[in-house]
């Protein structure tokens, strides 16, 4: 069965790639059973850069197939912020807490089509010796609601709100997000890439 690591340690993002990549005949893992992978630097100022970085890096030092992914949240209002900067917006690297209550003091004054935002997922694929033979990208529009709504998924979710469903990611069910999110979307076009560069599969 052949394997692709997914280049994080985030077990959450690890679970969604499972559950859009799971049915593939694939073995999806991510850092965790590699302690001595090299720790990259997210060094790059666009999504695509730090995911580029994370596959072409890790995928020579492991032998493996490597999917780099870099993900977030902007806000046009706010000149694209949060951005690569997500993660530690408020200055802790993975702080949700800490994230989401600098965005809405941020955001406080902002109102109506201010408040639009787009969730951006970046994803590369990375041969064992460390060549990128696709990147991806999806995106999710939204808006930012006033204060957290649910408990479920991570990062913005409980503040991100998707217009058609008239809930936030942190409201609806992770079946629902998996269909729709930005990071479905991008996993959406890596698989017939997969299909045939990992699994020989031709035609589709």
């Amino acid at each position: 069965m052949p394997l692709i690591v997914l280049g994080s340690c985030n077990k959450k993002k690890l679970k969604e790639m499972v559950a859009l990549l799971g049915d593939l005949g694939l073995d999806l893992t991510d850092l965790t059973p590699y302690p001595d992978a090299p720790e990259v630097a997210e060094t790059a100022d666009t999504f695509l850069g730090n995911a580029t970085l994370k596959a072409t890096q890790l995928a020579p030092a492991l032998n493996a197939w490597v999917i780099g992914e870099d993900s977030g949240l902007c806000v046009p209002a706010l000149g694209g912020a949060p951005g690569v900067l997500s993660a530690r917006f408020a200055g802790t690297q993975g702080d949700d807490q800490a994230n989401n209550d600098k965005l809405l003091t941020e955001m406080a004054k902002l109102t109506g089509d201010q408040r639009a935002a787009y969730y951006v997922s970046t994803a590369v694929l990375a041969d064992p010796t460390g060549k990128a033979i696709a990147q991806v990208e999806g995106r999710c529009h939204g808006l930012i609601v006033s204060e957290r709504r649910g408990t479920g998924g991570f990062g913005y979710d409980p503040l991100f709100l998707v217009p058609e469903y008239g809930k936030t990611f942190g409201e609806l069910p992770p079946e629902v997000k998996q269909q729709m999110s930005h990071r479905a979307k991008a996993f959406e076009q890596l698989r017939p890439i997969i299909e045939r560069a990992v699994l020989g599969r031709a035609g589709t």
